[in-house]
């Protein structure tokens, strides 16, 4: 099978590993420490692959183009999962990008990005594919030129590129701040009540993050999907609070009571957290 170079360890990294490792593809997985982590068992998912393939976990500084070039030779693909702080993607995104595209340029791998909604920018309604890239937030301008970028090289036929998009997600190795993570299920699973940060009435939606690995995986793949980006499968819009009664019914749990932290305490604890400020 094929070999992969994945950026990133965290919930999407991983669940793209696992999805590569369980259709008998070598995978990459580059990060500052190198260290494993646990992932979700591999799955053939339908494709009669009767082995799985390996997975190399290497340290790396993803902003160094050279060394994830030379990752990446004889690769398929390098699928850009990295995460950087949530306050800090202004500061370190376009550097970080800047090397994923040097990498595809020198190595000849396609370049997948693994995307999200911000660049569409506030009031933008329902989003499709076709939804213009208007953000005037500073990380939607980020997220948004990261694109134009990648688009612009692909048209100029210097690399192959994609991204695919996705909401919020929810599912296996969903950790760390997610909305649908462990705030959600940790009270949830203790009988406590949930406090979600922002409305928990307006209606949201939720990518399941194994369909989102396995939209990154078919987009390197796939030569129609290259020079364009793409939504993940997703989810019928869910309040959270219609989400966490589904999960306590999921678990036979009485339906928790749903409390949003207050604004006024978000804003204090963005006093000394800036992630939360962000």
């Amino acid at each position: 099978m094929a070999r992969h170079v994945v950026l990133g360890k965290g919930p999407v990294g991983t669940a793209v590993a696992a999805h590569l490792v369980g259709l008998g593809h070598d995978v990459v997985v580059v990060s500052r420490s190198g260290a494993p982590v646990a992932a979700p068992s591999p799955v053939s998912a339908g494709t009669g692959t009767s082995h799985a393939g390996a997975v190399e976990h290497v340290a790396a500084d993803a902003t160094d183009t050279a060394r994830i070039a030379s990752l990446a030779v004889g690769a398929v693909s390098i699928i850009n999962a990295a995460s950087p702080a949530y306050d800090q993607w202004p500061a370190l995104w376009p550097t970080l990008h800047a090397a994923a595209m040097g990498a595809a340029e020198r190595s000849g791998a396609v370049l997948v990005t693994a995307g999200n909604l911000y660049g569409y920018g506030e009031g933008s309604g329902v989003m499709t594919e076709a939804t213009p890239l208007r953000s005037t937030e500073r990380k939607g301008a980020v997220r948004a030129q990261m694109w134009r970028d990648a688009l612009a090289r692909h048209e100029a036929g210097t690399i192959r590129a994609t991204e695919v998009r996705a909401s919020d997600y929810i599912g296996p190795g969903t950790l760390g701040p997610a909305h649908a993570g462990e705030r959600l299920f940790a009270p949830l699973l203790q009988g406590k009540a949930v406090h979600p940060v922002g409305d928990p009435t307006q209606p949201h939606s939720w990518t399941y993050l194994q369909d989102f690995a396995a939209a990154l995986v078919a987009a390197a793949g796939l030569e129609l999907a290259w020079g364009h980006a793409w939504h993940a499968p997703t989810n019928e819009p869910l309040t959270f609070g219609e989400l966490a009664r589904r999960c306590a019914a999921e678990a036979g749990l009485p339906a928790p009571k749903v409390s949003p932290v207050p604004p006024v305490v978000v804003r204090a604890i963005g006093l000394v957290v800036p992630a939360m400020r962000e």
